[in-house]
């Protein structure tokens, strides 16, 4: 099977210009270690001790990544998260201890691309932002076509545009990104392992709700019937597919 996709394979790694990762956490700590873990020419990392610090570093500054923290003082990750969001499609990765579900739809209603749950894995941590930036940079080496159609559903890539039924519905970078991929690949199963490497950008597979979760928020946004999926379906013992006719 020949995969249709999106992003290139790999950050144009010839670039002089580092990628510019704000960081707020109000744990000194946890900050210190993200900007140990990611020291590296290719990285500049900023900290901010709060999100309203953050938001103002973002308001005054260029950045590539927004890494936020959910509990913060003064303005938390979810709140931060959704201010960002308002003005910029940045990528942004929620870092919390917080892991139940409920979280995680939240933080994707927000508009986060991501959802690193501590304690982490340096290892990981330098995974996600690495395939991030591949797929930034893949948007200009797109490969795949600037608009699909499925069934009921147009995806118009340049605008970042979804009509489904007629109606123009907005999904957050993430969920356009899952269906992007879906439909560009219609009727093609792919398990939650394919799904974070073609669509998340790594190989990591620990946190798999991450996929089911974006797959059920994304269902509340294209089906008629969320609770019995017709476009978006589940193989059973294998993954998800969207379905072409």
């Amino acid at each position: 099977m020949r995969l249709i996709r999106r992003t290139s394979d790999r950050v144009n790694e010839d670039s002089s210009t580092p990628r510019r990762i704000l960081v707020a956490d109000d744990d000194p700590s946890i900050a210190t270690l993200i900007q140990v873990t990611l020291k590296d020419p290719r990285y500049e990392v900023i900290a901010a001790t709060n999100g309203l610090e953050a938001l103002t570093a973002f308001k005054q500054e260029h950045f590539d990544v927004v890494i936020l923290d959910v509990m913060m003082p003064y303005v938390d990750g979810f709140e931060a998260c959704e201010r960002i969001r308002e003005e910029s499609d940045i990528p942004i990765v929620m870092l919390t201890s917080r892991d139940g579900t409920e979280d995680i739809v939240h933080g994707f209603e927000l508009g986060a691309d991501d959802y690193i749950t501590k304690p982490f894995k340096t290892a990981e941590l330098i995974a996600r932002v690495e395939s991030i930036l591949r797929r930034v940079e893949g948007y200009k080496n797109r490969v795949a076509p600037a608009t699909v159609r499925v069934g009921d559903i147009e995806i118009d890539e340049p605008r970042h545009r979804v009509v489904v039924r007629g109606h123009e519905v907005n999904l957050t970078p993430m969920e356009f990104e899952l269906l992007y991929f879906l439909a560009a690949n219609a009727g093609n199963v792919f398990d939650r392992e394919t799904l974070f490497r073609e669509v998340w950008g790594y190989d990591y597979v620990g946190e798999t709700n991450l996929v089911d979760v974006c797959v059920r928020r994304l269902r509340e946004k294209v089906e008629i019937e969320p609770s019995r999926p017709r476009i978006i379906v589940t193989i059973r013992g294998v993954g998800y597919k969207l379905t072409n006719t």
